[in-house]
């Protein structure tokens, strides 16, 4: 099945629009539309997984340890981390390439940090 992608809080909204106007065949979900403002990483990751999206995120400190924590009891679809010294057109690139060649099963409960 497709990869769908959730947006954590903290990732830049330039980068959502940017791959929705670039495909908009993916399945790209905003924070706002899943609920996510004011949940702790336990429950963003939670949401991700009862939704079967894998979570996109800036946060490099605190979601390795909670995604760590969280697959010990179950599956996820998975983290992107992206860097935010990486450039839009690049994070948009690597996103669309993950999009484009990879299925849904391969990212579960892997952890990844961009660029490819």
């Amino acid at each position: 099945m497709k990869l769908r992608f959730q947006a954590d809080n903290d990732l830049n909204q330039i980068i959502i629009k940017a791959i929705q106007r670039r495909e908009p065949a993916i399945d790209f979900r905003t924070p706002q539309a899943a609920g996510l403002t004011g949940l702790k990483d336990e429950d963003v990751l939670s949401v991700a997984a009862r939704e079967k999206r894998l979570l996109v995120t800036h946060d490099r400190r605190t979601i390795p340890h909670h995604f760590a924590e969280f697959i010990k009891n179950q599956n996820s679809p998975g983290v992107l981390i992206v860097p935010q010294s990486l450039s839009v057109i690049k994070v948009v690139d690597d996103i669309i390439l993950i999009w484009l060649a990879s299925e849904d099963d391969e990212w579960i409960n892997r952890i990844h940090i961009l660029p490819l």
